[in-house]
């Protein structure tokens, strides 16, 4: 049960576009509220030929949200803890300098480095090993880009910090790599509980360079002491919460039972179950799933989709060209659209790297003998209603890899306010999809802080908290005859 006169919790959550801080606290009916404090602009920087992240910037954000949070609140602030995507890192040198700036995942520095990988350590090894989904950009093909670069910033590192956990250290002076990013990075041995060093070896990666591995809801130690008098914080402490966002969106899950698929919807979307025991097989291989470390023992075997990074990039593409559409209105204009026109597969490499999206989307259709869309909202159409048979062949893959067909969707996250994809989610898969929060990351960031100090007993009340605080939203599917001809004619389009 929860108890009266809750403390303040903060929590920032930075995201591929935008950071926020947030505060959360609870109410004496035991209802979450949080205010946002402070929120900042993200996204890479490209210097001559590579992308990166400003990560001095981002740290500057983060003491002004730990002033804004300390002046704001009535009470005295509990605990931060902090959450990003995962698979980017910082090295450090033995002073514990970074060296250089963190390279964005949407570099090409790993173009071709799965391929250089295999030749060395096989496929199946690798998926074995680490239970990891083979994307170019998780960190295992960007330390190997460096090893093939023969970076001189490999050979200074002395050790080696996922995002967060770099933001940690500069908040608390704990180095630590908490476990649910760790696993991300395809760096992690997942059934054997530790990094992967003898397929690091096979690599040339150096693996002194990583460290300690801590769980969910560990506690790193306090704010620094110059940290905590500038802002006015004072020493409160600092928490590792699940620090992969997506992690902290699947705490805040509304779940009451067990039996659902859980969809973080995003410039990614992340879709899959919440699972006691890893997956490892070579049907989860095929179908390309992850095992990544979830809280509360669990992990989280899912897929990784390009979610509306698509509809993202169409969007700052006709604001670069002085046309400026809220997100709403892409929306509106999308369901104007005309239904079930020409498709696109989101995964193709083409639609990687940031640029003319909709010069793209437009590109694919014709190399693919369909009509192409020509407006702004038949583009987005294009791209919603193929991200949601994306969801259908996720789905249909889940089930099979367990024996049977999961009822509900739960969609987190900020694409949960999409009602049109939701509602396309739910036709397409056929299954009832209850879509919200909005907040999930922040959400269930702050309830492992909760956890972590005592003040809640457990996730499963924290989740009980969420659906007694936060409007939900079902969504029921309708006819699916001509979501099934799509679906079809979609999956034609994989195949090639």
């Amino acid at each position: 049960m929860t108890k009266s006169n809750s403390p303040y919790f903060l929590a920032f959550d930075l995201g591929a576009e935008s950071g926020r801080a947030v505060t959360g606290w609870l109410d004496e009916q035991a209802r979450l509220h949080l205010q946002e404090v402070h929120r900042f602009t993200n996204g890479p920087v490209r210097v001559v030929d590579h992308l990166y992240w400003d990560v001095l910037h981002l740290w500057n954000e983060i003491q002004t949200g730990l002033d804004k949070a300390a002046h704001q609140n009535p009470r005295k602030l509990s605990s931060v803890g902090l959450d990003t995507w995962g698979v980017d890192f910082g090295l450090l040198a033995k002073d514990d300098s970074l060296l250089g700036n963190p390279v964005h995942y949407r570099d090409n520095r790993t173009d071709g480095m799965m391929e250089r990988a295999f030749t060395r350590v096989s496929r199946a090894d690798i998926y074995q090993t680490t239970g990891i989904q083979f994307l170019q950009l998780n960190t295992l093909y960007q330390l190997l880009s460096m090893v093939e670069a023969h970076s001189p910033l490999l050979d200074a590192a002395d050790s080696l910090l996922m995002m967060p956990d770099l933001f940690n250290f500069w908040l608390s002076g704990q180095k630590a790599t908490e476990f649910t990013n760790a696993t991300t990075t395809q760096c992690y041995a997942t059934r054997s509980e530790g990094w992967a060093g003898a397929m690091l070896k096979r690599l040339d990666i150096p693996d002194h360079i990583f460290g300690e591995v801590v769980p969910p809801g560990s506690v790193l130690g306090t704010l620094r002491p110059l940290i905590a008098e500038q802002t006015g914080a004072g020493r409160i402490s600092v928490i590792a919460p699940a620090t992969h966002d997506t992690g902290s969106a699947v705490a805040a899950v509304p779940a009451e039972g067990t039996d659902y698929i859980y969809l973080s919807s995003g410039t990614w979307s992340l879709m899959g179950l919440e699972i006691k025991e890893p997956i490892v097989t070579p049907e989860s291989l095929a179908a390309e799933f992850t095992n990544e470390g979830g809280v509360d023992g669990t992990y989280r075997f899912l897929k990784n989709i390009t979610g509306l990074w698509l509809v993202q990039e169409c969007r700052r593409h006709w604001e670069k060209e002085g046309v400026r559409y809220s997100y709403d209105d892409l929306t509106r204009l999308a369901a104007e659209a005309p239904a079930f026109g020409p498709l696109v597969v989101a995964s193709d490499k083409r639609f990687n790297s940031p640029g003319d999206m909709p010069a793209r989307i437009q590109a694919f259709c014709q190399q693919t003998s369909q009509s192409v869309p020509e407006t702004q909202g038949a583009i987005i159409r294009c791209a919603l209603e193929s991200l949601a048979l994306e969801y259908r062949i996720v789905a249909e893959d889940l089930d099979h890899l367990i024996g049977h067909k999961v009822p509900v969707i739960h969609i987190i996250g900020g694409g949960s306010r999409n009602t049109l994809l939701n509602q396309f989610a739910a036709d397409s898969t056929g299954r009832r999809v209850v879509a919200g929060p909005v907040e999930a990351t922040a959400i269930g960031n702050l309830l492992v802080q909760a956890v972590a100090t005592g003040y809640i007993s457990s996730i499963s009340e924290g989740r009980a908290i969420v659906r007694h605080s936060f409007e939900l939203n079902a969504y029921e599917p309708g006819d699916q005859h001509a979501w099934d001809e799509a679906y079809q004619r979609y999956l034609k389009l994989k195949s090639k």
